[in-house]
């Protein structure tokens, strides 16, 4: 069970979230709803430091008014076009125009100096001129600051407009952390602070700042982290189209589906479970209770369904992911939540990498023959496999990671059948029998209802995509045939309202799914799926959440329990169903399923 906010300070000393504030803040004015908002977000954050600096900065672009002006001149009147009319009135107007953005400029920087005196905040002036967005990128990367706060519209705002250009440009080329305002009438500091992570060093970065803003201000921290086990599913489908006869005998679609859902489904929750412990011991370590969560999906819509469903005043994410390489400017998800949250969003740019990871790092090598079995993991969670073995490793007291160790660890999440059936494809493919396309097998039956709810989908690759994702759902759920309700939860709410949710069969949350998947493998962890199933359909649960698969483990010890003592009295005759995990023999003490 996730265990209720608090932030209550450890009675013994912890280590200072200080540093982790904002001293030198840069705020962008042009007078705007969402400027001045971010004026008052730089004040608050500013606050919180002993000795703060906020610059205020404005562009204005002279040159450019210069430049239209002498463009328009061969549409004025004859009178204004004579030679020294025309200089005459070129030198007024650079005048007028230079003057007057100046002072226009002042205006902004003189109402945030005002409200920063009456703060006792130190403030600064910066007039910039030029190009809007890159004079502001080129201020916002000097050196002189640590954040940049910035409303995320301007006054070329409309109806309909989401995110404004210069906001969006600045973003993307900023190299500090960037704060992007997007409810003019709210505080940052007046409820909930939701941290993305990923295993990211910019996502734990962006965890401590939410940690010391939320110390300071005493609002909850909620930390999620959403992987997708759809994705892989939909790509195991394009590819099993384009085998050949031959070759679709080995891609066994049922033993592929099985070998999906041990790597992919329980590989990838297990990663992401881990991050989340990870993002529980950091917070720990500064005396801070968080409560965080699993969400399975793409991962910024589960993110923003979050958001949506939670409504913190600020979200916190790594500007760049686990998968950004060096070219990437945003990562795909930040760029998406930057576009569709309505809160608050911190980017973050700066850096923190957990201990464990740390100390791996410097102080572990890998052999020959162990860089050389990781190029047989699948590409797709190669970097995350990596990350998983080296605290392997380090947690057991190895610095040399050997092939051994590569086995062992990978083993948790491949294993030894799925590897094996990954290899005859690999041998097929050698020998080159994937020529033709095979014959489909065992697709599953639509209902109409679910298929009338797949045509409204006017895009036909997305319409392919996700046909494939509820089918995968519809299979999760042991269903013989796809219902609208195995769609639905991949469309918006606005579709949802014409197809009520059946409550025929339980889903398993992903944060319940990671936690069997902690019993050990085989028979005993698909009786205690079963029992939790069954737990879960008497008390009317159409979800199974990590509470409810708790409790359904709580309920399979005792009744298992109840068995052993049973057959352990004296004169007691046979169950007729003995110990599901005993097979009726007469033990001490049953195992724990858990």
């Amino acid at each position: 069970m996730m265990s209720q906010v608090s932030l209550a300070v450890a009675e013994e000393p912890n280590p200072s979230l200080d540093p982790h504030l904002y001293q030198r803040i840069l705020v962008a004015l042009d007078s705007s709803d969402h400027a001045n908002a971010a004026m008052r977000a730089a004040a608050e954050l500013a606050g919180l430091t002993d000795t703060p600096v906020i610059t205020g900065t404005h562009v204005y672009a002279a040159k450019l008014h210069d430049m239209r002006f002498r463009q328009m001149e061969g549409g004025l009147p004859e009178q204004f076009r004579q030679e020294q009319e025309l200089e005459r009135q070129r030198d007024v107007h650079d005048d007028l125009i230079t003057r007057g953005l100046s002072i226009i400029t002042d205006s902004y920087l003189d109402q945030a100096a005002a409200e920063c005196d009456r703060l006792g905040i130190d403030f600064k002036r910066s007039s910039l001129e030029g190009k809007n967005y890159y004079a502001l990128t080129h201020e916002t990367n000097s050196g002189a600051h640590d954040l940049l706060v910035m409303g995320v519209l301007g006054l070329g705002a409309i109806q309909g407009s989401r995110v404004g250009s210069v906001c969006r440009r600045v973003v993307r080329r900023s190299t500090i952390d960037t704060l992007v305002i997007k409810e003019a009438g709210r505080s940052i500091k007046e409820s909930l602070i939701v941290v993305a992570v990923d295993g990211s060093p910019k996502a734990y970065g962006g965890l401590l700042t939410a940690l010391a803003l939320a110390k300071r201000w005493q609002v909850p921290v909620k930390v999620i982290a959403a992987f997708d086990p759809y994705y892989h599913y939909v790509a195991f489908n394009r590819i099993a189209g384009v085998l050949s006869e031959e070759a679709g005998k080995v891609f066994k679609f049922k033993e592929q589906e099985k070998l999906h859902e041990e790597i992919i489904d329980s590989g990838l929750a297990k990663i992401y479970d881990g991050h989340l412990a990870v993002a529980r011991s950091i917070a720990e370590d500064f005396g801070i209770e968080i409560e965080t969560e699993l969400l399975a999906g793409k991962a910024h819509d589960a993110i923003e369904k979050y958001v949506r469903k939670t409504n913190p005043a600020l979200l916190v994410v790594g500007k760049l992911g686990i998968h950004a390489d060096d070219e990437l400017d945003i990562g795909g998800n930040s760029e998406h939540l930057l576009e569709n949250v309505d809160c608050a969003i911190l980017l973050s740019m700066r850096e923190y990498q957990p201990e464990i990871d740390v100390v791996s790092g410097i102080t572990t090598s890998w052999t020959h023959e162990a860089e050389t079995r990781m190029e047989r993991v699948p590409s797709f969670v190669r970097n995350m496999a990596r990350m998983a073995i080296m605290r392997y490793a380090q947690e057991h007291g190895h610095t040399v990671i050997t092939q051994k160790i590569v086995e062992e660890a990978t083993a948790q999440l491949m294993p030894n059948h799925a590897e094996q059936a990954m290899g005859e494809i690999v041998a097929a493919y050698d020998a080159g029998e994937l020529k033709r396309k095979p014959v489909a097998e065992d697709s599953l039956r639509w209902s109409k209802e679910a298929v009338a709810l797949l045509l409204t989908i006017a895009d036909l690759a997305v319409r392919g995509n996700l046909s494939m994702r509820a089918e995968k759902k519809a299979r999760q759920e042991k269903s013989d045939a796809v219902e609208a309700k195995h769609l639905q939860s991949f469309l918006g709410a606005e579709t949802q309202g014409d197809f009520p949710t059946p409550a025929a069969n339980v889903h398993w949350q992903a944060a319940a799914l990671a936690r069997l998947m902690r019993v050990p493998e085989g028979f005993m962890r698909d009786k205690c799926k079963l029992s939790v199933e069954n737990f879960a359909q008497q008390n009317s649960h159409r979800e199974i959440t990590l509470e409810v698969a708790e409790n359904g483990l709580k309920f399979a010890r005792g009744e298992m329990e109840k068995t052993m003592q049973g057959q352990s009295a004296p004169d007691s005759k046979p169950a007729q169903s003995g110990c599901p995990f005993g097979y009726g023999k007469k033990t001490k003490n049953p195992p724990d399923p858990a």
